[in-house]
């Protein structure tokens, strides 16, 4: 006996809602550093190196699980994996609160990016899975959504506890005590708000049923038909059964043919997963991650006040939040791949102008490293402002001077603002007093005026608008949509272990390639990688939008390609 409509229209709804959790998850674990980041390094002692690497952890935990994360949801199922991400989280957030030094946690945001890279692997693909023809672009979009609003939630909750510290610090009066106190209790707050969506999300997918494409691989044919019937009318559940079984024999009379081989070398697999694979890793060589971890301190040194970048950054994930419904209402109208044009056309864009913008105030900072490094007192510096204008020309605006130093093991980074401090100071921790204090790069200019930080988040806001609307959304679709049944699980471990990696890699060199070149090397670096990501768009990507999995599976088989589809 079938499901009655009213509850499958409950179902389908409860279904769309725990993916979006999933979602939520996925955004809170890239948003939740960038505020953090403004009160981490003033309690635990980090370097430069490590400060990178507690933000790139998240995405290195997921590269690390997205490898594996599709070939255990093959075995075990979409929903168990489903349910061990959110396991993981909880646990994440636990070991984070409780940290003291830099490598609990960093295994507590590698646990957490685990856990994101478990979600972005098999959410997608259970929807993908669960989701008829017809809602798939609109479903997976919702996921997109969610995740966008979980950067939205991290952004607001980084707002609100950093007014909070900034309130204390002020109410302090110097007490240096009270000072930290303030700022440890906003990084702590900040992770453990993130707790309840983890716990929703956990036990939320006890209650999901298994995908109807999964069981019907594992030869569970009657419990496949009864999982579509709970989401799909009766005419979808069985056509959908009918084509999985056309798909199936006709895979079955190819291998009888080539002697049981069906080898994942053939074109219809090897084409959309290294399309898959391109677009993946073009989609973080946006820079996507290391921005949205990196905002407050990008607007902070583009002349903000921590409480304006604050504000930054959250009318900025806002705004992709925003997008990301316009990019709902399009994809299944205009299509994936009008969409990936227009979103990669305009971060070029974004990119470009922001870059030029650094570069404007950047390329005018002095070199002060031998003036700097001469006012070292053994392990010590304190240099006055007024020291430092003597070698500087003359300027009304406030003076700014970023630091690289070390202790002869990791660097470390230091700004100081004429208008906020009367000198640099540099004083050693713990087991740095035995080691001489060497400075490797000293830089002196003025603050640029408040409003550069202000078209420096236009420029952000322009090219977050356009991931939202266009890569945003089109990736998660391109990678669960292209590739093969056969290969869907592994494929996209694979494609999102390459996703991740960049991901990784470019956030793990983002504060020393900023702290010795500067900002606008990366957001030129960023540009030129998504020249490339635009070409992909333009000229190889098919259209998919409206054509079940097996009709696009059956484009990439040459011998069964009677029709194009729409390009």
């Amino acid at each position: 006996m079938t499901a009655t409509a009213s509850s499958k229209v409950r179902y389908g709804r409860y279904l769309i809602f725990i993916a979006g959790i999933g979602g939520l998850l996925y955004g809170i674990d890239i948003g939740i550093i960038a505020a953090a980041l403004l009160y981490l390094g003033k309690t635990v002692s980090l370097t430069v190196e490590q400060t990178s690497l507690i933000v790139a952890a998240v995405l290195g935990g997921g590269m690390l699980s997205s490898l594996v994360a599709g070939v255990l949801a093959d075995y075990f199922g979409r929903k168990k994996m489903m349910i061990v991400s959110g396991l993981m989280f909880v646990a994440s957030v636990g070991l984070i609160v409780i940290s003291q030094g830099f490598v609990s946690l960093f295994i507590g945001r590698l646990l957490q990016g685990m856990s994101g890279g478990v979600i972005a692997v098999v959410v997608p693909l259970y929807l993908a899975e669960c989701l008829t023809a017809k809602s798939r672009g609109k479903g997976t979009a919702i996921f997109q959504f969610m995740l966008t609003f979980g950067i939205v939630i991290a952004a607001l909750i980084g707002l609100f506890y950093t007014h909070q510290a900034e309130a204390g610090i002020a109410a302090a009066a110097g007490n240096a005590m009270l000072i930290r106190a303030a700022e440890n209790h906003a990084w702590r707050g900040m992770f453990l708000s993130v707790i309840y969506p983890g716990a929703i999300f956990f036990f939320g997918s006890f209650f999901l049923s298994e995908t109807p494409r999964w069981l019907f691989r594992k030869g569970k044919k009657q419990e496949a038909l009864a999982s579509l019937l709970r989401s799909s009318s009766d005419e979808e559940a069985r056509l959908q059964m009918e084509e999985m079984k056309m798909l199936a024999a006709e895979q079955g009379r190819k291998k009888s043919v080539f002697h049981g081989s069906d080898s994942i070398f053939q074109k219809k697999y090897v084409v959309p997963f290294v399309l898959a694979c391109v677009i993946l890793a073009c989609n973080q060589t946006t820079g996507i991650n290391s921005i949205l971890g990196f905002l407050v301190i990008i607007l902070k040194q583009a002349g903000m006040t921590a409480g304006h970048a604050s504000q930054g950054d959250v009318l900025v994930k806002v705004l992709n939040c925003a997008m990301t419904i316009v990019a709902v209402a399009l994809v299944d109208k205009k299509g994936r791949k009008f969409l990936l044009r227009i979103g990669t056309g305009g971060i070029i864009i974004a990119l470009v102008a922001g870059g030029l913008i650094f570069h404007s105030f950047e390329s005018k900072r002095i070199d002060l490293k031998s003036t700097v490094q001469s006012a070292v007192a053994g392990d010590s510096l304190n240099l006055p402002f007024s020291s430092m204008e003597s070698d500087a020309p003359r300027s009304s605006a406030p003076s700014i001077i970023t630091v690289l130093y070390s202790y002869g093991a990791g660097d470390k980074m230091v700004t100081a603002r004429s208008d906020q401090e009367s000198a640099l100071t540099i004083q050693p921790e713990g087991s740095e007093e035995k080691s001489p204090l060497v400075i490797r790069r000293a830089v002196y200019g003025s603050v640029p005026p408040e409003t550069t930080g202000w078209l420096i988040t236009i420029c952000l806001g322009l090219f977050i608008a356009c991931y939202a609307m266009g890569p945003g959304v089109v990736v998660w679709l391109a990678l669960t949509e292209l590739l093969p049944t056969r290969i869907r699980s592994s494929g996209m471990g694979v494609a999102l272990l390459i996703n991740q990696g960049a991901s990784t890699l470019i956030a793990a060199v983002f504060l020393p390639v900023v702290g010795n070149y500067g900002y606008y090397a990366m957001f030129f670096f960023w540009a030129a990688c998504t020249v490339l990501y635009f070409i992909t768009a333009t000229f190889f990507l098919p259209e998919t939008k409206g054509k079940t999995l097996e009709e696009i599976e059956q484009y990439f088989d040459k011998g069964q390609r009677t029709a194009q589809l729409p390009g």
